[in-house]
């Protein structure tokens, strides 16, 4: 995109907020280097990472990026065999902490679906080992601690030693020849402990002269008994700084050889923190994710220009690359023209960069290979050029290069000349720009563009709205009405006489007073027309009203419906229950005299059970058959499967006797019946059914999920494919393999497994109740 452009509609802006909303130095250096892309595949796949950025925050409020700090002068020191200060390397070590910590965050999300964000994080290695030598060796504070090495931590204990020795000699001359010295205190000068001694005293101190005062009244002198013990210490100290260093170089190399993967996480932490710096600044501004085209339409439902706050903007509707190509906005100054101008064209500009816009949902808008726009006074004092003859060399530099994949926007097109030929001017611009199919919004104060909007295919006029009572803008974009010019209106509301106003009616040419009524015509039509449509809303609102209480009336009928159910069927069992009582003294009479009946045990033990299942099931409505003509009259055969009506127990036929009467196996006993007693079930199963039967059944068992984790790739695959076998046996339509998130090797597998297994037809991730990304459900067939 052309640089002047991105100034002229403002994107810098846009640049600098989004600035403000990235937590690293990564992440802003990558928001500061943001462009819009011409390339439909990556503006997609930069709306989809902001999109997926956006679930997160709406779901968590918030992503960890605490710690993450530019290490990549860090790195580059390493690499040609520089040593890091102990402050560098805990950089280091909070780096590699808090992208454990994002990686973490994001891994540990099951709800939504974020390809894109997992595919980032999975790049991220967390270097453990050197966080933890880092740690052990660094405090948070930058120092290298005494256990960082055997040797350090002698050296230290035997600074403290030569120090409180040091301080034990200094105290005893502050305290018996505090006389001698101008202040009674210990200081340092050259790195070694001396004591302000008076000039006068000079002698009576016996040491070396390190510095005096301004005035030469104090030297600061270090005694001659402590000369050597300072010494001792200055020894040491110089093996703790060589320690220090040895540690601090040891750590670099460590730091050295994981220099590739710290390179790609920081890589990966600054794209993260980018990502979200974009969807924080579209939650910001209440954006949403537009669909992208490269077919150059535009479609936004109350848009809002990004840059004026939510309180003062007016939403639009703004439609363009469908019906038609060009707008013509007509409309008084202040009236919004150019705002509307660059709202499109700003909004065009952070939809290609990868940013959400400032929109309802199911906003589209399209990838130009190129945003032109010639808006505002761009004189040029040095070129010594009027106002339209720098509007002119713009306009002459866009023609040049405009094409079907181009955005234009003409601020006051044609102004700055005489009204004649600047209106025929800016017509024959027009034609030249929408007969090269490019899509155009141009605003003009002049009457002749309206009615080019009339006359000219793939052109629609447009108009900001102007309320003549109050004499303000409304800044409402009207599509497919023109402006008028309100002038007559205005100066009658301004007082001015009826007179002077018809005077100036009569000078209008017939032409132009004939566009300005056919334009108050159209405004007419409008605005009846959104009477019609409020009107219509209201009655769509009571229908509504009206739905919701006969919904609500009809719940109440089907609980009172299920109450009246229960009841009845409590009394029905009641019923039963009195009748089953009664016999079962009967069955009980009739035992006591089977001494003398040929019955049998298990036959009196078949009609109890009979008995028993005699109870009706008032709540299940059993389904009639569709033709009951043809179930009574239907022929059965021997091993078809009926219902015995009279006792409400299912049973087979053994075989037909006369008279239309079959005999019926109804458990252990044989029953006959009359044709009209029977209902037909179904037909006696083919030998092959039968034979199928018993091994669905050996597999019933087989569980509805199949649990992998914890087990090595090729024995889980074995197992995969034994269960699935064992599951198509017992007929399962889907099952589920719970196979962790790990690594993603097993996952892959799974799915590898599915896509090549004939009796798999679909392989799916587990939803938010399933189990996510944790589980993949099979669809067999």
């Amino acid at each position: 995109m052309n640089e002047r452009i991105l100034g002229v509609l403002e994107f810098g802006k846009i640049i600098e907020k989004l600035t403000g909303y990235a937590e690293t130095s990564l992440g802003k250096d990558a928001a500061q280097r943001l462009k819009p892309s011409t390339e439909l595949p990556e503006v997609v796949k930069l709306q989809n990472e902001t999109d997926e950025a956006q679930q997160v925050l709406r779901l968590k409020g918030h992503i960890p990026f605490g710690g993450i700090r530019n290490i990549k002068p860090h790195l580059k020191r390493t690499s040609i065999g520089g040593v890091l200060s102990a402050t560098e390397c805990v950089d280091v070590a909070t780096t590699i902490y808090g992208g454990k910590e994002l990686k973490r965050f994001v891994e540990e999300m099951e709800e939504p679906d974020m390809p894109i964000l997992r595919e980032l994080v999975d790049i991220i290695h967390p270097l453990p080992i050197l966080e933890r030598t880092i740690r052990n060796s660094i405090d948070d504070n930058g120092v290298v601690m005494d256990g960082a090495s055997d040797t350090l931590r002698s050296i230290r204990s035997r600074i403290n030693t030569l120090e409180s020795r040091l301080r034990d000699k200094m105290e005893s001359y502050t305290k018996q020849q505090s006389e001698k010295l101008s202040d009674a205190i210990v200081t340092i000068r050259n790195e070694r402990y001396v004591l302000p001694v008076k000039q006068e005293y000079r002698g009576s101190i016996k040491g070396i002269v390190h510095d005096q005062s301004s005035s030469g009244a104090t030297l600061f002198i270090e005694p001659q008994p402590v000369v050597d013990i300072n010494n001792d210490l200055q020894e040491a100290r110089v093996q703790e700084k060589r320690e220090v260093d040895r540690i601090l170089g040891e750590l670099s190399e460590a730091i050295e050889e994981d220099r590739p993967i710290l390179a790609e996480n920081v890589r990966v932490l600054a794209g993260l923190d980018f990502i979200f710096a974009r969807a924080k600044l579209g939650r910001s501004m209440g954006a949403a994710m537009p669909a992208m085209n490269n077919e150059g339409r535009i479609l936004m439902k109350q848009a809002r220009h990004p840059l004026i706050s939510e309180e003062e903007v007016v939403p639009n509707d703004i439609e363009l690359g469908t019906d038609f190509t060009s707008i013509i906005i007509t409309g008084p100054n202040t009236g919004g023209k150019t705002v509307t101008l660059k709202l499109v064209g700003l909004c065009t500009l952070m939809a290609q960069a990868g940013l959400q816009i400032p929109a309802m949902d199911g906003c589209e808008l399209a990838v130009f290979d190129n945003v032109y726009a010639d808006i505002g006074d761009e004189q040029s004092i040095e070129q010594s050029l009027s106002t339209f003859s720098s509007h002119m060399t713009n306009i002459v530099d866009i023609l040049d290069k405009v094409d079907d994949s181009t955005l234009v926007l003409f601020d006051e097109l044609g102004a700055g000349t005489d009204p004649q030929e600047g209106a025929a001017l800016a017509m024959a611009i027009l034609d030249e720009v929408v007969d090269k199919d490019a899509r155009v919004i141009a605003t003009t104060h002049y009457p002749e563009l309206k009615a080019y909007g009339y006359n000219r295919e793939n052109v629609v006029n447009a108009s900001v709205e102007f309320n003549i009572e109050t004499l303000e803008p409304t800044y409402r974009l009207l599509i497919g009405v023109p402006g008028r010019s309100n002038a007559f209106e205005i100066s009658r509301r301004l007082g001015l006489r009826e007179d002077v106003i018809s005077a100036a009616k009569e000078r209008v040419g017939v032409d132009s007073e004939s566009v300005e009524s056919m334009i108050a015509s159209l405004d007419e039509a409008r605005r009846e027309a959104e009477a019609d449509y409020e009107r219509a809303e209201e009655i769509r609102r009571e229908a509504e009203e009206i739905y919701s209480e006969l919904n609500s009336e009809w719940k109440r009928f089907e609980d009172q419906k299920e109450k009246l159910y229960k009841k009845a069927e409590e009394k029905a069992k009641q019923s039963v229950d009195k009748a089953r009582e009664e016999a079962q003294g009967i069955v009980d009479e009739l035992k006591q005299m089977k001494n003398s009946s040929e019955l049998k045990e298990h036959e009196w033990i078949e009609a109890r059970k009979m008995f028993d299942e005699a109870e009706p099931e008032l709540t299940k409505k059993e389904k009639q058959p569709k033709n009951k003509q043809s179930n009574e009259t239907k022929e059965l055969q021997a091993g078809d499967e009926v219902k015995l009506l009279t006792l409400n127990q299912q049973g087979v036929i053994v075989e037909k006797g006369r008279n239309d009467e079959y005999q019926v196996q109804v458990g252990s006993m044989k029953v006959k019946a009359k044709r009209k007693d029977l209902e037909f079930v179904k037909t006696k199963k083919p030998e092959r059914e039968k034979q199928i039967a018993p091994v669905r059944g050996k597999t019933s068992h087989v569980k509805p999920e199949l649990d992998l984790r914890g087990e090595r790739y090729e024995d889980a695959l074995n197992r995969l494919e034994k269960y699935l076998d064992d599951a198509l046996l017992a007929g399962y339509p889907q099952v589920s393999i719970i196979h962790g998130k790990g690594t993603g090797a097993l996952r892959q597998g799974v799915q590898s497994l599915a896509k090549r297994h004939s009796r798999i037809s679909t392989a799916r991730s587990g939803g938010m109740k399933e189990g996510g990304s944790g589980v993949t459900v099979l669809e067999l067939k």
